[in-house]
C-alpha cells in the first residue's frame, strides 16, 4: 500500500481529503505542522506529498525545498494561493502539481494517481546515461542525474523531466504546452508560464552563461529546443 504524505493544519479539510484517498486504496499519514512533515518525510518516505503552503509554523514553500532535500517523491501543493505568479513560484520551487482551494477531493485522487504513473513510466523508460558535447554534459535516465563536466548538478526531479525530455529530441522545438505535456504526463491549463520558470533554473544550473546559454535555446513566439550534440 503506497502512503501519502498529508501536510495540512485545517482538520476539516485533512479529515475529507484523508478518507477519500484511504478509500482509494493509500495508506495516509497526516500532519498539520512544517517540521512534523520533515521527521515524517524521513521516517517513512512517502509515494506522494500533499503540501498545504499556509502553515503555521514554516511556510510551505521552505518545506518544499527541505522536502526534496530528503527525496524524489513527488509534491503536489494545496493551497489558497490562486494568482498565476504564486503558481508559477511553486512550479519553480519544484512541485509537481498545484491544486487551488476550494477543491474537488476525488480530483485531488485523480491527480495524486496521475503523478504516480507519470513516475511509474519514467521509472520504466530509464535508460544509460546519454552525453552531449564531447562529455561536457550527462544525462543519466536511471539515476535522475545531471552531469557537467563531471560534476552533478542538483536538479529537482521536474526539472530533471524536462531537460530529459527536450534532451531525448534533439533540435525538436517544444511549444510550452507541448513540453508541459510531454515532461510532466498531463496539461496544466493556464500554466504555460511555469515552463519558462523551470527552463530558468535549469540553465542556472547547466549553462556557462544562463544569459547567452549553449544547450536549451528559446525559439520566441514558440517554444525552446536542445541543441547539444549527442555523442556516439
Amino acid at each position: 500500500m503506497q502512503s501519502i504524505l498529508l501536510v495540512e493544519d485545517d482538520r476539516k479539510i485533512a479529515r475529507v481529503v484523508k478518507a477519500y484517498l484511504e478509500g482509494a486504496g493509500f495508506r495516509v499519514i497526516h500532519v498539520d505542522k512544517g517540521r512534523d512533515a520533515l521527521d515524517a518525510a524521513i521516517k517513512d518516505v512517502p509515494a506522494v506529498v500533499i503540501l498545504d503552503l499556509m502553515l503555521p509554523d514554516i511556510s510551505g514553500e521552505d518545506v518544499c525545498q527541505d522536502l526534496k532535500d530528503i527525496g524524489d517523491f513527488p509534491i503536489i501543493m494545496l493551497t489558497s494561493k490562486s494568482s498565476e505568479e504564486e503558481r508559477v513560484a511553486g512550479f519553480a520551487l519544484g512541485a509537481d502539481d498545484y491544486v487551488v482551494k476550494p477543491f474537488s477531493p476525488r480530483e485531488l485522487v485523480y491527480r495524486v494517481r496521475a503523478v504516480l504513473k507519470r513516475v511509474k513510466k519514467d521509472d520504466m523508460a530509464s535508460a544509460a546515461p546519454v552525453s552531449f558535447n564531447s562529455g561536457v554534459l550527462e544525462i543519466d535516465g536511471q539515476t535522475y542525474e545531471v552531469k557537467k563536466n563531471g560534476l552533478s548538478l542538483n536538479l529537482t526531479p521536474t526539472e530533471f523531466k524536462v531537460i530529459n525530455t527536450l534532451a531525448s529530441y534533439p533540435g525538436k522545438v517544444f511549444t510550452r504546452e507541448e513540453l508541459i505535456e510531454k515532461a510532466l504526463g498531463y496539461q496544466f491549463e493556464g500554466y504555460e508560464r511555469s515552463i519558462d520558470a523551470h527552463i530558468k533554473n535549469i540553465r542556472q544550473k547547466i549553462e556557462d552563461d544562463p544569459r547567452e546559454p549553449s544547450f536549451i535555446i528559446t525559439i520566441y513566439g514558440v517554444g525552446y529546443r536542445f541543441s547539444g550534440k549527442k555523442d556516439v
